[in-house]
């Protein structure tokens, strides 16, 4: 009896997660930068913006499941569904991984770069060089992605204190839910995820940085399973929650260069209106107009 309210309170804690995880799937593709005129304010820099920004997220964060619709249940069910299949069977898979100790060395070396410092290392490096090199797109990654460490830190901590999970090693009441501990999610992985997001987003014209930011977040996460800190179920989600996070953090405040220097802040664009753009062949004396949709 007392398992089964445990399980029905879950759920509803476990929809609110999935749904933050998610908040950013939503985000529409930015709209044109428009052309500046002579009159126009320069717009605020990232840096005076950060605690204002961080507010902002929040409330998105922590309000999405209100912003539901019908098409996020693409993503919702199968994220729901598979959580519930490695809760379900968490002990087990975490016993099985506690009966080896010979990769506990290696997972504890691999967790370091999902660690706070090694994140936040990460991030900083990206600001510091970009400031130094008048990299726009480097200072901005270290800025959005300490921004993102922030609101997954804070989202961890939340869902920390809400859940209650034993870790692995917490004896006879592993696992279990509601019972002072700290495992559910997985902070290293939304942490690591939420940085990797927002870095493949700033270099997606790079796929080389992309597989090794996703495939550094990838191996932080298992590492926190391999190394019995977690179960599958805290890293899944921590991933899942990360990953929306970064993606939401991106796609609201990264901003692009004009032609005359300044920035604007990227807007979202609705989908049912499309993209207008002319287009001139001089050689062929063709002219025309051409419509896109984002989907």
């Amino acid at each position: 009896m007392k398992r089964r309210r445990i399980t029905n309170q879950f759920g509803m804690i476990l929809c609110a997660i999935i749904v933050s995880a998610g908040s950013s799937a939503r985000a529409q593709t930015p709209s044109p930068t428009p052309t500046p005129t002579p009159q126009a304010a320069k717009a605020p820099t990232l840096e005076s913006q950060f605690v204002k920004n961080i507010l902002r997220d929040q409330e998105a964060i922590w309000t999405s499941p209100f912003r539901l619709h019908g098409r996020d249940a693409r993503w919702l069910a199968p994220l729901g569904l598979g959580t519930a299949a490695l809760i379900a069977t968490d002990r087990r898979t975490g016993d099985e991984i506690g009966e080896s100790s010979g990769q506990l060395n290696a997972s504890r070396i691999v967790s370091y770069a999902g660690s706070a410092y090694g994140v936040g290392g990460i991030a900083a490096t990206f600001y510091l060089f970009g400031r130094a090199r008048h990299d726009d797109r480097a200072r901005e990654t270290g800025l959005l992605g300490a921004e993102a460490l922030i609101d997954s830190a804070i989202v961890a901590t939340a869902l920390k204190e809400i859940t209650q999970r034993r870790r692995p090693l917490s004896g006879t009441h592993r696992g279990d839910f509601f019972e002072g501990g700290s495992s559910f999610p997985s902070g290293h992985s939304i942490e690591a995820w939420s940085l990797a997001a927002v870095i493949a987003n700033e270099y997606h014209d790079h796929r080389w940085v992309q597989v090794s930011a996703y495939g550094i977040a990838s191996a932080v996460s298992l590492s926190r399973f391999t190394g019995r800190q977690h179960y599958l179920s805290d890293v899944l989600v921590g991933s899942a929650a990360g990953y929306g996070i970064g993606r939401y953090v991106y796609r609201t405040h990264h901003r692009r260069a004009t032609d005359s220097g300044q920035e604007e802040t990227s807007r979202p664009r609705s989908k049912l209106f499309p993209l207008i753009a002319p287009e001139y062949s001089r050689r062929q004396r063709d002219y025309g107009v051409a419509l896109a949709w984002s989907f």
